[in-house]
């Protein structure tokens, strides 16, 4: 039995390192995340996946990650987009350059046979590139996720990519839902609204709407039509595009 919980807009970015101005591998990418628009609301949520690429979805892979931000002002997350410059004490100037969007879809939070779900749909790039396969951005997926209780010590294999080192201020009825344990459900997408909480992502299946019986609506999309220039309200002469229309790493 599947009970849907919430659906929305997704999209997802990666950000090169400090000045590399063509990402030609993975080893050029500071940042993999993904936004989270929620249907009927302004509320963003930036999520920052620790291993640069999303689990395998055959494999019951899992990786980590943190919800870096939380908001209903779309400027918020627009200066994590840009190109920006900050001086260092010993470097001089350093060059941050823009994030590349790497896909635009559909997504939908649902609780499934005593899991919780995230699943996922892309409607851009219309084919997937190298850009997709690099950080396993599949055409469509679904993983099961889980929190973990700050209150608890963090497991050794989640080493330092998937640590935020900020305690999200939980209220008392979501704590006491670990009921001592070391990790929860996503049962509820209040979870989601505190920034530093951190989350494990399994890989589950690539066919989400045949796993969970659901229908994430995908839409037909071009990209000078992408839906997040209105959510993000970005320009698209703010960030390279090349990702987002053909998969190529950029």
């Amino acid at each position: 039995m599947t009970a849907e919980l919430e659906r929305g807009d997704i999209y997802f970015f990666y950000r090169p390192r400090v000045n590399v101005d063509e990402v030609r591998s993975l080893d050029d990418v500071q940042r993999l995340f993904f936004v989270l628009h929620v249907d009927g609301t302004h509320r963003l949520r930036d999520i920052i996946v620790g291993t640069k690429h999303l689990p395998d979805p055959d494999s019951h892979e899992r990786v980590w990650a943190f919800v870096a931000q939380v908001s209903d002002r779309a400027e918020d997350l627009r200066a994590e987009l840009r190109q920006r410059t900050y001086e260092t004490k010993t470097r001089g100037e350093r060059r941050q350059p823009p994030a590349r969007p790497a896909g635009e879809g559909r997504y939908v939070i649902a609780d499934h046979d005593g899991h919780s779900h995230l699943a996922y749909v892309l409607e851009l790039p219309p084919e997937l590139g190298d850009a997709q396969r690099a950080m396993r951005i599949e055409r469509e997926a679904s993983y099961v996720v889980a929190v973990r209780n700050p209150d608890a010590p963090a497991p050794p294999q989640m080493g330092r990519t998937g640590r935020t080192g900020r305690t999200p201020n939980l209220p008392e009825h979501l704590r006491n839902r670990f009921g001592g344990r070391r990790f929860a459900q996503l049962d509820a997408p209040e979870w989601l609204e505190h920034e530093g909480l951190e989350l494990v992502i399994i890989g589950a299946t690539r066919e989400p709407g045949r796993e969970l019986g659901l229908e994430l609506d995908p839409q037909a999309e071009e990209v000078h039509d992408a839906d997040l220039f209105r959510d993000l309200r970005i320009r698209p002469e703010d960030l390279p595009l090349e990702p987002l229309r053909s998969g190529k790493l950029r």
